[in-house]
């Protein structure tokens, strides 16, 4: 947080606990400890903390985040499948980006499991929405590499973070649109639209038509 939104916390606090001795350091104090976490987070651990005790510290706020994010990641169920294409390295990041998303509550709760396929099955509306965060802020792990998994698969609607399926089946490789689109987002470019891409086929399917009737003459 920002030293302003730590100043608003500590004054937050005080409205809170108005029994609580703070004085004019306090603020400068508070932003030295706070500064890490989100502003956000650190106001709901405040009110949470002030319904059990008529004192808070900076560290009972810090525990009751840390808390609150744990309890998040455990009711995500976070399931990574990982990808053949990346190094351990990658990997793990791939998996702390997983993680974050879920601590910061872009996960929501047992959505990789089954709750994705139950969302699969159904993707409308907040369906769609809810399917759609699953993993997202899977990072680009390095320039010149492309992290198939960070994207959905528009083959076989597998969410990002899980591997392209064939029935029951799940590949090896992903699917070639897939793929594309991985390189076109690691590339900064919106995915392909289905129309044109089947305006595409459509143009190969008659040069090559027109290429065999050349070679029946």
């Amino acid at each position: 947080m920002t030293e302003d939104q730590a100043i608003l916390i500590a004054q937050y606090v005080s409205a809170l606990c108005p029994a609580q001795r703070f004085n004019e350091f306090t603020p400068d104090a508070w932003t030295d400890v706070l500064a890490p976490y989100d502003a956000a987070e650190a106001r709901a651990a405040a009110v949470a903390v002030a319904s059990r005790q008529p004192f808070i510290a900076p560290a009972e706020l810090i525990a009751e985040i840390r808390a609150r994010r744990a309890d998040r990641i455990a009711a995500a169920n976070l399931v990574y499948d990982g990808n053949p294409d990346e190094t351990g390295a990658e990997s793990a990041r791939s998996v702390r980006a997983l993680i974050r998303s879920a601590a910061d509550g872009r996960t929501p709760p047992a959505a990789i499991g089954r709750q994705v396929r139950a969302l699969e099955a159904a993707p409308s509306g907040r369906a769609r929405a809810a399917r759609d965060a699953v993993g997202r802020g899977i990072p680009r792990v390095r320039e010149g590499v492309v992290n198939v998994l960070a994207v959905p698969c528009r083959r076989c609607s597998a969410a990002p973070g899980r591997t392209c399926t064939a029935g029951d089946r799940r590949l090896r490789n992903p699917h070639p649109t897939r793929l594309e689109d991985a390189r076109r987002a690691s590339a900064g470019l919106p995915p392909i639209d289905p129309a044109e891409e089947e305006r595409e086929l459509e143009r190969r399917r008659a040069a090559s038509a027109a290429a065999l009737r050349k070679t029946d003459v």
